[in-house]
Formats: C-alpha cells, structure tokens, sequence
C-alpha cells in the first residue's frame, strides 16, 4: 500500500512536469509572438527570461540531487569538508556580479548562444568552437550519468522497493530526454519554479521534523553531536579524508572561478533579458544556498540514528530518516522534490551538450548548417542513451571523469576569461596552457594525486596552464587580426536598453546563428554502482579534490 501511494505521487509529478515543458514551448509563440522553433528559443529561451525564471533556473543548476544524496552522505561520513559546497558556489554568484553580464553582451551583440561559439568568435577559428565542445561534452557527460543514477536510487527507495534501479534509470533517461527535446530551456526554467517550491516546502519541514522526532529538539542533538562527533565539525572532518584546510581553500577557490564559465552556468546567463536581470540575480542566489544546510546537517543527524553506513548506503542517509517514519504520500512528495533536483539539472547539461554540437561541430557540416536545432535535439538523445547505456553495462566507467570534471573545465578559463579581455593572448598560447593544464589534471587525477600537496590538483594544473599560455604568448609573434577591439574582446554594457546592440540577422539559422565571417558560422546504478564505492559525486557542485578512491569527488 505505501508502495502505490507513493508512486502515485510520483507518477502525478512526473505528468505534470511534461505537461509544463509542452505548455513553455507553446508560450512563447502565444505569449510572445516570437519565433519558438529556433535554436535560441529553445537553447537560451529567446534570451528572454527575467529576474524570477533566471533565479530559479540558476538556482536549480545548483541544487541536484547531490543535494538529497551525496551532500547527506558527506555530511554523514566527513562532517565539516562539504561546507566547500556553500562556500564555492555563495564566492562564484559574487564573480557571476561582473562576468555575468559580459559574457551575456558579448553573446548579445555577436548573436553567439554559448561558450564554444564566444571561443570560436573570439579567436576567429570555427574549429576551435567545435574542439572546446568535444572537450566539454567529455567533462559534461558524467553529469548525465550521475544524475540518471541518483533519480533511480531517489525512485526506487520511494517506491520502497517496488520499482526496481533498472526501471527506475530509464524512467529517468525517458521523463528528461522528452522534456528537454520538447520544451529547451524556458521549460527547464518553469519545471525549476514547481521544483523550487517542493524543495523548500520539504527541507523546510524537514529541519524542523527530524531533530523533534528522533532527538526532541535542536539542543539535545547539538550536544550530542559536540560531545560524541566533534571530529565530524573539524578539518579535516571524519577519519583520514585528506580533505583540510589548504584543500577547502583551493577547492572553493577553483570551483567558484570555474562555475562562471561552466557551460550549464552561461546558458542561463544567455537566457536572461537584459544584464541587469543577472546582477539581481547574482545578490538574491546566495540566499538559496541556506537550504544546502539542511541536508549536510540531516546526514549527521542520521549517524545516531542509522549508524553504520557505509560506502553507497551513506547517501541514502537522508532518505533512511524519511522513509522510516513518515506516511508514504509526504514520502513520495520529498521523493519528487529529490527527482526534480536530478531532472532540472540534467535537462540543461543534455540541453547544453546538444547545444554545443548542433552550433559549433555539425554546423561544420553544410547539409547541417541550415538545421542547427534539429542536429542539437538529436544530440540530446544521443548523449542521454550513452548515458542510459552506460549506467546499465558500466557503472564505474565514468567515476574518473567526474573525479576531472570540474578541474579539467577550469583549464577553460584563460581561453575563454583571459581571451576576452586581453587581446594580446594568442591562439597558440590559449591552446598550449590548454593542453598542459588538462594534461596535468589526467596526470594527478589517474595517479591518484588528488589533492596534490594537501591542496585541489586543479590548481596547480590551472596555475602551470597559466603560465604556459603567457609564456607562448610573450614569446611568439603577434597574431594578425584586423578587427576591432570591440569585435573581440568583451564588455560589461552597462544601461544598455534590451534589444540594443543586436546585429540585423544576428540569430543567424533557425534565429541563433552568429555573423558568418570572423567567428564563423554562428558561433550542464542504484547503491553500490556510482563509483567503486558507489558514493554520489557533486553533479550540481561538480567532481574534483578527492584520491581517485571512487568515493564523493569533492569539489563541486
């Protein structure tokens, strides 16, 4: 009976968030009279979102289901580490105040949907668009894997068993493929507010529940945790993490750099109306990182009431408190809101993905060229079936990729950052650094030297990328480019009125493609089978910073 009562829930919000998705894409051509079959309709929501779909989406990028799973499960097994999570993601929202709103003029006024089209604009090379794209997807796809896993592991516990991990993967693969083919990503923004609102109404009830229910309040579980977990509220947290101090701080240092290039980041940024929509954003997104807490202090709260978990079962923390004493119907409401935290995310990395290929690799393609958005939507299910595929034949083949994701992104950032304010950084600089600083990554994370010296390996491969790029700029030739300043580098445009700077065909095929010309063609297993220890890694927080054990990748 509680296994039908709660599927029932499920099943009514999974209905409801497929109609949403169909109900956004028919909304812009009722609403708004623009064109809802193009490739920045679906891609960047017609670059028309304001200050609440921006908030939410954003918002929702962030909060995954890492944060019902894996942030309970950090909480549960080391305690004060996962605070990198809060800290990163609070210091990435202030950088997002300024590059924020100069990535999304510069997008504007070139009429680019992405960071592989910015990349391809800035430095005049179509090829080089498609090159950062193929490296993107390979540090993207683990995501999609990832957050297919936790929704089937959030399902099936829901279901109490009745729907099996494999069902529940492909109940995953099939609600997320659908939505996103049919509704891009103004339908990701509208399924992110239903979520939002079940998010915190559920955690919020949650806080309160659990510590009167198992502990009769908030004082005698405090003191218990003081007096017998204090190793849990230290650095380097429980047992023989190597998660301290230096590793926090370079860790939430490198993430919060990184988050603003990262690609799923950009695409809301692109989606916004205007840049003042994103400064808005950037001081109210903090604030949403108050529910992070609830999870983190929920798993600690479980060592005394479930103790002994261990390895998978860690992340089910959180939901061993919830399934253990509450009636099935609010079991299936937490349960939902846990499953949209993994649907909202993995719609924009499937959306960012095809994106990605459909604009800047087989745009390449003239018989393509003229169909971007179809080629993008094909993109999607291809990457959402390997996803599927892989969870099912081999669940531990992507853990190493999530453990680089996130480092190996942050070797983006002197192409992508650097490139656009500094004129004088050559091509062959942004690629040597590239080279050197993923390499150095692949280097640490498959020896197992991750953190380096106490610290994020991804600092140091970013700091010897670095170097390497001003070296090989410093020392070879200027390039020769004969455009403009402004044809290249970028702006934060400040008071610019909303549609100014735009050029007459600037949404270029299917209303997204850029000018042809400089920047070429127009231009986010069950227990025991995340990882060798079967732990959740931090999708919405992405993966880095921890030995290559197979446990939680730290670093958001």
């Amino acid at each position: 009976m509680n296994a039908a009562v709660a599927t029932s829930v499920l099943g009514v919000f999974m209905v409801l968030t497929v109609a949403l998705g169909l109900l956004a894409a028919r909304g812009p051509r009722k609403g708004r009279g623009t064109d809802g079959g193009g490739l920045a309709e679906w891609s960047v929501g017609g670059r028309s979102l304001g200050t609440v779909f921006i908030w939410v989406l954003m918002a929702g990028e962030g909060y995954t289901s890492f944060s019902y799973l894996g942030a309970a499960g950090w909480g549960y097994n080391y305690g004060a580490p996962v605070l990198y999570v809060v800290a990163y993601m609070s210091c990435g929202y202030a950088l997002g105040y300024v590059v924020g709103p100069m990535l999304w003029a510069y997008a504007r006024r070139h009429g680019l949907v992405g960071i592989t089209d910015m990349v391809a604009h800035r430095f005049g090379r179509p090829w080089l668009g498609a090159l950062v794209a193929v490296l993107a997807t390979v540090f993207l796809l683990p995501y999609i894997q990832l957050q297919i896993t936790g929704m089937g592991v959030v399902v099936s516990t829901i279901s109490y068993g009745a729907i099996s991990l494999d069902w529940a993967y492909f109940i995953a693969f099939a609600v997320t493929t659908g939505f996103v083919v049919v509704s891009g990503l103004r339908g990701s923004a509208w399924v992110s507010v239903l979520k939002d609102v079940l998010v915190i109404a559920t955690l919020g009830f949650l806080v309160v529940y659990v510590p009167l229910h198992y502990f009769d309040g908030y004082g005698a579980f405090l003191d218990r945790l003081v007096t017998e977990k204090s190793e849990w509220l230290t650095f380097p947290g429980h047992g023989d993490s190597g998660l301290g101090q230096a590793w926090f701080i370079t860790t939430s240092f490198l993430n919060s750099l990184t988050v603003v290039i990262f690609p799923t980041t950009v695409a809301g940024y692109l989606g916004a109306k205007n840049a003042d929509v994103l400064r808005r954003n950037a001081m109210l997104l903090p604030a949403y990182n108050v529910l992070l807490f609830v999870p983190m202090l929920l798993g600690m709260a479980a060592l005394f009431v479930v103790p002994g978990l261990v390895g998978a079962e860690s992340n089910l923390a959180l939901f061993k408190l919830v399934v253990d004493s509450l009636p099935a119907w609010v079991v299936g409401v937490v349960g939902v809101a846990a499953a949209l935290s993994s649907i909202v995310p993995m719609a924009v990395f499937m959306l960012v993905i095809g994106t990605m290929w459909g604009r800047s690799v087989l745009s390449l393609v003239p018989r393509w060229e003229r169909r971007q958005k179809g080629a993008a939507q094909s993109v999607v299910v291809a990457a959402g079936v390997i996803a599927l595929v892989l969870t099912y034949t081999a669940p531990n083949t992507l853990v190493r990729l999530s453990l680089i994701s996130y480092e190996g992104m942050a070797q983006l950032l002197p192409m992508v950052l650097l490139g656009l304010v500094w004129r004088r950084l050559t091509l062959a600089g942004a690629l040597s650094g590239l080279v050197v600083g993923v390499g150095a990554v692949c280097g640490f994370v498959f020896t197992g030297n991750d953190p380096v010296w106490g610290v994020n390996a991804g600092v140091v491969a970013l700091g010897a990328n670095l170097l390497v790029a001003l070296a090989v700029t410093c020392a070879g030739p200027r390039e020769r480019d004969d455009r403009p300043d402004d044809e290249v580098l970028a702006r934060d445009e400040i008071g610019v009125p909303e549609g100014a700077g735009v050029p007459e065909g600037a949404d270029g095929p299917e209303g997204a493609g850029g000018p042809e010309g400089a920047g070429g063609p127009g231009k986010t297993g069950g227990p025991g089978e995340t990882g060798a220890s079967g732990e959740i890694p931090a999708p919405g927080a992405p993966a880095s910073g921890v030995p290559a054990s197979g446990e939680i990748p730290a670093s958001g």
